[in-house]
């Protein structure tokens, strides 16, 4: 094999094959960075993915068995079982790390799930730990970002959120609504119909229709498919193929099973092996039949589990990056700028820092201005309150000093009186006594002198 040409003295590595002698004319111009991607896949398959994974929806709606379904393995297990099997169900936000590998390539799968959403008599804020949760993991990004050590960044921010609703028919409950309208500028959102093996095809079809009519109605965006540029994207589009042992699952290009129409995704999840026409397939056994969850006439499985793992995996990593963080990073560090604990307006975007600062001047003056009038309002208005405190407390003190003397006033009469009527009852009694000692003196004389001296004796 004759050496391939080179445009410098430069020996070319030896891992680069040369081309064949017939073709070295065309290859004189070859440099070598067309092997750029193979670097990126090499330095990309030893780094290994991360990809976080949100499930929300009642209890009993099929999400842990869902999960186990798509990626093939036991998330949740006896050892620790899915949301809706736990004796104690709370609005807590839980993660679940799961380590995956697929022919060499390593997946950090992390799953957060909410046990006791939606379960509770009274729902009111119950998604409140969820928003928490995503914001607290865009903070974590945001601090490990802004640290002057930035060798590792462990991506922890939810990429994915399936919702499942219940397949009640109606459409959206109320609860279902408010919380996407919370979620939809934070997260991208795939609305999932959860047990769909309980609806009809045209009860399913309707029931899409209804759910994608109250979306739009209520102005909550869920995640858009992006348009397929990649060539092997576009066949794994036009023609999805997965072979589990003799089963083959193949979609014709020219049927209408594209992701966006099959949104919102009606989907079955069962980790059971069934017997059906001499196969081995995963489904639910009913009295009536078998509902094969890689069936597309039965359900949504396959789609989802290939538009979430084998072709939007990484755009869904890019928008959550791209526009739900930028977003986040955008208004925080706004805020930070503006002043702290103050919240950037929308007004100030676009403009220079000058203006901005000059325009932030002239608000601060407003509300110093603001602020000393409310002060000068506070204390006039305290020193009027002490004003009329002590007014009520001089008449007080003038009412117990009247009263004080009109006691004084009547217990000296009552004095005066006990006083006088003490002089007349010794007055009367010096009268009756004087009377007495004169009587006493009368009797003492009128006696005989012998009658008083007189022996025992005698007569």
């Amino acid at each position: 094999m004759p050496p391939p040409h080179s445009t410098s003295d430069r020996k070319i590595p030896t891992y680069i094959v040369a081309p064949p002698a017939n073709r070295a004319k065309d290859m004189e111009g070859y440099v070598g960075f067309a092997n750029l991607p193979n670097q990126v896949y090499r330095r990309s398959v030893k780094k290994g993915f991360d990809f976080t994974l949100m499930v929300v929806g009642e209890s009993g709606l099929g999400k842990s068995t869902l999960i186990n379904s798509l990626f093939l393995t036991d998330i949740y297990s006896a050892a620790y079982p899915g949301p809706s099997q736990r004796i104690k169900k709370t609005s807590k936000v839980e993660t679940s790390n799961v380590h995956l590998k697929e022919n060499g390539v390593n997946l950090r799968l992390t799953i957060v799930d909410t046990p006791g959403f939606g379960d509770q008599v009274d729902n009111s804020n119950c998604w409140q730990p969820i928003l928490e949760h995503i914001d607290t993991k865009f903070e974590e990004y945001l601090n490990a970002e802004s640290r002057v050590n930035r060798c590792s960044l462990p991506d922890k921010r939810v990429h994915c959120c399936l919702y499942f609703i219940a397949p009640s028919g109606h459409g959206l409950k109320p609860l279902d609504v408010e919380l996407m309208k919370r979620l939809h500028d934070k997260v991208n959102i795939i609305p999932l119909i959860a047990k769909a093996d309980t609806l009809t095809p045209d009860e399913c079809k309707d029931f899409k229709k209804r759910i994608l009519k109250e979306i739009k109605e209520n102005e909550i965006n869920i995640y858009e498919f992006p348009d397929v540029e990649d060539e092997e994207e576009n066949n794994v589009s036009k023609k999805t193929a997965r072979k589990n042992g003799p089963k083959e699952v193949v979609v014709k290009e020219d049927s209408p099973n594209s992701l966006k129409e099959r949104v919102p995704f009606a989907v079955v999840g069962s980790n059971m092996i069934l017997e059906a026409n001499g196969k081995r397939v995963r489904g639910r056994q009913y009295p009536w039949g078998i509902a094969e969850v890689e069936n597309l006439d039965h359900c949504d499985f396959i789609p989802l589990r290939n538009m979430l793992i084998r072709t939007h995996m990484q755009d869904l990593k890019d928008v959550t990056n791209n526009s739900h963080y930028e977003n986040y990073r955008c208004k925080n560090l706004s805020a930070v700028t503006a002043g702290e604990g103050k919240k950037a307006s929308s007004k100030m975007a676009g403009k220079n820092p000058l203006a901005q600062f000059e325009e932030e001047r002239r608000e601060h003056e407003i509300r110093m201005q603001k602020m000393k009038s409310e002060m000068e309002q506070v204390f006039e208005m305290k020193v009027q309150e002490k004003k009329q405190k002590l007014k009520d407390s001089e008449m007080d003190l003038q009412k117990r000093l009247e009263t004080m003397k009109k006691s004084l006033e009547q217990q000296k009469n009552e004095l005066e009186n006990r006083k006088k009527q003490f002089q007349v009852e010794r007055a009367a009694f010096e009268h009756v006594m004087e009377e007495r000692r004169k009587n006493d003196t009368k009797k003492s004389k009128t006696l005989k002198p012998g009658r008083l001296f007189a022996s025992p004796g005698h007569d």
